[in-house]
């Protein structure tokens, strides 16, 4: 249990939250953004054969025809299977594992479990994160996912750890990502709710990761779920994940974090 804490600690350190920040950032646009997706770095035989397996019992069923519907099945079946805990920094199919049987995962991880589903499900997604600019301790960012809906023709926010959408006001089509920050900076209405039963979310934890006037998106790009998994397999049980990763940058295949709206060096100011 001291050997676990300690390293959460060292994992989530300051000066490595801000140096990753320092080497993966890099400053974009709207227009620069607009069509990317984890979809362009990972095919649907890249995904290991574990989420297919649970796939099939998800949809067991049948499948929605809209997407939009696809995706709230995908996400309810995932929150009533699985518990939150300890963040897992485990290769995808063992970070789905320990999630579906309730030993532990944060927002991350769902988050990364999520775009692999929507890739067999041949569903564009892509992987969002937020921080605080400045840099504050009191906020360890957040991670979630954007989804373009075909009958909607447009992408569409979504939380798949709560199940949650955004909506302007007396409307019923929910927002992309880029629409809710601009709302929100312009402080326009917006309104928010889980499309999971009995799912309270409550103001607080919306304003900290999404709408307090200091938070910044980026969108997570290039991650190859393929890659990492090789690499996490290989050394988890001997190096730390940051020097894991750190081995992944090195090789010129690693992530990295787009910023459309807000320069990145604001986080260090």
């Amino acid at each position: 249990m001291l050997l676990k804490k300690l390293r959460w600690i060292i994992k989530r350190h300051p000066f490595l939250y801000l140096t990753r920040f320092r080497i993966l950032s890099k400053n974009s646009s709207i227009e620069a953004i607009q069509d990317l997706s984890y979809n362009d770095w990972n095919a649907k035989e890249d995904i290991p054969p574990y989420f297919y397996e649970i796939n099939t019992k998800i949809f067991k069923d049948g499948k929605p025809d809209a997407d939009l519907e696809l995706i709230k099945q995908l996400v309810t079946w995932l929150y009533s299977h699985s518990k939150v805990g300890p963040g897992l920094s485990e290769p995808s199919d063992k970070a789905l594992e320990t999630l579906l049987y309730g030993k532990g995962g944060v927002c991350s991880d769902m988050a990364q479990v999520f775009n692999n589903f929507c890739v067999i499900n041949d569903i564009k997604v892509r992987e969002w994160g937020t921080t605080s600019a400045p840099f504050s301790r009191d906020n360890g960012g957040h991670s979630f996912n954007e989804v373009f809906i075909k009958e909607l023709n447009k992408w569409v926010l979504i939380d798949p750890s709560w199940g949650m959408l955004f909506f302007e006001e007396n409307k019923e089509q929910p927002l992309s990502v880029l629409k809710v920050f601009e709302f929100s900076r312009k402080r326009q209405k917006l309104v928010f709710s889980s499309f999971i039963r009995n799912k309270d979310i409550t103001k607080s934890q919306v304003n900290k990761n999404y709408l307090n006037p200091d938070i910044t998106p980026f969108l997570i790009c290039a991650y190859r779920n393929k890659t990492y998994d090789r690499y996490l397999k290989l050394y988890r049980a001997y190096l730390p994940v940051f020097i894991i990763h750190f081995l992944v940058y090195l090789t010129n295949k690693s992530y990295h974090y787009k910023f459309p709206l807000d320069n990145y060096k604001s986080i260090f100011s």
